[in-house]
C-alpha cells in the first residue's frame, strides 16, 4: 500500500503528520517504509532519527550531439517540448538544465547524431529508523529538475510494507511525480485563508488524477470553523483535527516525534489510519 502525505503549501505540518503516522503504525507492529520525496529539503530523518547505510548517486540521461553527423535538420529541436535543444545556424545546443531525460530526441534523429550521457542530479539514501525502513532523496544544489530524482526514490517502494510517501508541498510537477501512483492521498491543511486556498488548488489536482483522498486539519482551533465549513462545502472528509498545541510546536522545534512525548495523540493517528483503511475497503 502506498499512502502519500501532501499539502497545497509548505508549513502546514505535512512532515509532522507523516513521521508521526509512520511511528505510530510501526509501534503497532506494522511493516512501514518511509519515502521522503521532498527532495529539495528532506527533513523526515531529523524526526525519525534514521541511520543510513547506503547512498546511491542519481543520474538523468541528457543528449550529446555529434556535430560530425548532425546536419541541423531541426527534428530534435521541434520534438523537444521543454526547449532543451536549440538550433543556432548549423549547431544544435543542449541546455541540460531543461532536459527531462525522455530520450525522444535520440529516436527522432534521422542521422543518429545524438547519444546520451549521464548527468548527476542528487543522491538517494537508504537505511532504517528503528523498525521503519527509510529512503530519502536529496537534490544537488543548483539542480532545477526534481521529478527524476523523486521517481528514483519511489523505485524503493515495497509491496509487503505500508509505504508512506512524504510528498513535496504545492501542486506542481514534483508533487504529481510523487503521488500519481499511490493508493491514497492524505492532505494536510491549516485553518487559515492561505491554507484553505491552497487546499482548494490541491483538490483540483487530486480530482484530475482520480485518486482517493481525505483531509487532516493541523493546528485546529475550536473557535475557527472555516476548515470544516470549506470541507463540507467541497464534500471532503476530515479524518482528524490535530489541535493547536504549544507542546507539539516545542517537540517539533527539537526534532522529536510528538506522539512519543504526548501519548494521548496516538489516538488521532489511529483514527487517521482506520479512516484510510475504511476508505480503501481493507
Amino acid at each position: 500500500m502506498k499512502i502519500a502525505i501532501a499539502s497545497g503549501k509548505g508549513g502546514t505540518g505535512k512532515t509532522t503528520v507523516a513521521v508521526n503516522l509512520a511511528w505510530v503504525l510501526s509501534g503497532h507492529g506494522k511493516a512501514v517504509r518511509y519515502l521522503d520525496c521532498d527532495v529539495e529539503e528532506p527533513n523526515g530523518h531529523l524526526f525519525l532519527k534514521s541511520k543510513f547505510d547506503k547512498t546511491e548517486t542519481a543520474f538523468i540521461p541528457v543528449p550529446a550531439i555529434d556535430e560530425s553527423k548532425c546536419d541541423a535538420c531541426d527534428e530534435c529541436v521541434r520534438f523537444c517540448r521543454y526547449k532543451a535543444l536549440v538550433q543556432l545556424g548549423k549547431i544544435v545546443m543542449v541546455f541540460e538544465e531543461l532536459c527531462h531525460g525522455c530520450g525522444g530526441c535520440l529516436r527522432v534523429c534521422p542521422k543518429q547524431a545524438i547519444t546520451e550521457k549521464e548527468k548527476r542530479i542528487g543522491t538517494v539514501d537508504t537505511g532504517y529508523a528503528g523498525k521503519i525502513a527509510f529512503v530519502s532523496g536529496r537534490l544537488d544544489v543548483g539542480q532545477a529538475m526534481s521529478p527524476p530524482l523523486i521517481r528514483q526514490v519511489l523505485t524503493h517502494t515495497k509491496e509487503d510494507r505500508i509505504n508512506i510517501v512524504d510528498a513535496p508541498p504545492g501542486t506542481s510537477c514534483p508533487v504529481i511525480a510523487a503521488i500519481r501512483k499511490v493508493d491514497f492521498v492524505l492532505l494536510v491543511t491549516e485553518p487559515t485563508p492561505f491554507g484553505l486556498h491552497d487546499l482548494g488548488l490541491t483538490l483540483d489536482m487530486i480530482g484530475e488524477l482520480g485518486l482517493p483522498y481525505a483531509v487532516v486539519v493541523n493546528r485546529a482551533v475550536p473557535t475557527v470553523l472555516s476548515a470544516r465549513e470549506f470541507c463540507s462545502q467541497n464534500k471532503v472528509d476530515i479524518l482528524a483535527d490535530i489541535p493547536d498545541d504549544r507542546r507539539i510546536a516545542e517537540a517539533y522545534s527539537t526534532g522529536e516525534i510528538f506522539c512519543r512525548g504526548l501519548p494521548a495523540y496516538q489516538d488521532y493517528f489511529n483514527t487517521i489510519w482506520f479512516g484510510i483503511e475504511r476508505r480503501l475497503n481493507l
